[in-house]
């Protein structure tokens, strides 16, 4: 998986590119594969180290003399705190440079209680995990995942439909006054597409993840990379017109949106009116589960619709790859048959040859996972960590 260096690595960033594939290399193996001087090599190596980042062992290799060192990256060096925060809990992470998750929390919470509760228990929840002894590397950064539209650039949420108080509220100043790092702040659905993608799929370079929930939403990784959009409002599937919606009201003040039919809300409020004990997306998830044949219709009915809506997205953007998530992706086939048949049905054959639809692989991490990688991203590209070392 290409970690943004260039075709040659000259700086000490670019060099940790390489080596952030795992593999252990030798000096001259460094020097056959960059091109580079072995003497311009040991500087570039003893920056990387010295910073940690990097570490050398001898190879036990018979080769007859002096065993070669080899130089690895050390994943371990720093600790990126991440958060996955939705309406009603959050997940959140300490994380090795790998975005590989090392202590994980689950708290209930409420998006409503403004930003200043709700991120001061993130702040706390991190200081108590980082007190564990096995985690006292330093911090290189933190990423947090909200259930909202954010302007990327700032980290401010913009104009966010379920978290009263909190739109342009500036929350990376807010966490960088506890923890003096690079906060990073995005949509949570953007996050979970980056999840599943540097977890599950790296090989996958053009991929929708699709969260069906309380709300439903998407994230897009275009040619390796996620996909913002120009003010970072790409992928907001649940409010484009269904097909079948008609005048159907949406919390978002319009009607017909996809989510006011298809999301877990409106699912159970269809197994309501059939006379189903059904008001949350566990209920509906336990009706489907226990063989209930009216909910097994009404959640393959909502994946035709979500179906019909990607369809759409399936011929402007061709990916290889839709992944679905969130509560109601729990249901499992159900949902993902209503998917693809609307999928196979409404998209050109040359857009559908190669296209798989499956379940989520990351889970209920996937979210913790992408806000991770996204401050590695960030933190370890060469502009960032060539200034550091400087």
């Amino acid at each position: 998986m290409n970690h943004g260096q260039s075709a040659t690595p000259t700086s000490p960033g670019e060099l940790l590119g390489l080596l952030r594939d795992g593999k252990a290399r030798t000096r001259t193996e460094l020097a056959t594969e960059t091109g580079l001087a072995r003497s311009t090599i040991r500087l570039r190596l003893d920056a990387l180290m010295n910073a940690g980042l990097v570490t050398s062992g001898g190879d036990n290799a018979a080769t007859g003399g002096r065993p070669a060192s080899k130089f690895v990256f050390n994943a371990r060096a720093r600790v990126v705190l991440a958060a996955d925060v939705g309406a009603t809990h959050a997940t959140v992470a300490i994380a090795d440079l790998t975005s590989e998750p090392l202590a994980i929390e689950r708290l209930a919470l409420d998006i409503a209680d403004g930003p200043d509760a709700v991120l001061g228990l993130l702040i706390d929840t991190w200081r108590r995990m980082c007190a564990d002894p096995g985690l006292t590397a330093p911090v290189a950064g933190v990423g947090v995942g909200l259930p909202g539209p954010v302007e990327h650039s700032t980290g401010k949420p913009a104009h966010p439909p379920i978290m009263p108080g909190w739109n342009g509220y500036d929350v990376p100043a807010r966490i960088a006054a506890d923890f003096a790092v690079p906060v990073l702040v995005d949509n949570e659905v953007n996050l979970m597409a980056l999840g599943e993608h540097v977890r599950c799929f790296p090989n996958e370079e053009n991929l929708i993840f699709v969260k069906v929930a309380t709300g439903i939403g998407s994230g897009l990784i275009s040619n390796g990379r996620l996909h913002r959009g120009d003010v970072g409002a790409a992928g907001d599937l649940g409010h484009i017109l269904a097909p079948h919606a008609c005048d159907v009201r949406c919390r978002c003040g319009n009607s017909g949106c996809l989510e006011a039919v298809a999301s877990g809300p409106a699912i159970a409020a269809r197994l309501r009116a059939a006379g189903l004990d059904a008001t949350t997306n566990a209920d509906v998830v336990a009706l489907l589960q226990a063989g209930n044949a009216i909910a097994g219709q009404a959640v393959r009915q909502a994946g035709r619709d979500i179906g019909e809506v990607l369809a759409a997205g399936v011929s402007l953007f061709n990916p290889s790859l839709i992944v679905v998530g969130g509560a109601l992706a729990q249901a499992g086939e159900m949902l993902l048959a209503g998917v693809r048949e609307s999928i196979y049905r409404r998209s050109l054959p040359l857009a559908t040859e190669r296209l798989r639809i499956v379940t989520s692989q990351a889970g209920e991490n996937a979210g913790v996972v992408g806000a991770a990688a996204m401050v590695v991203q960030h933190v370890l590209s060469p502009t960032v960590l060539d200034r550091e070392l400087a």
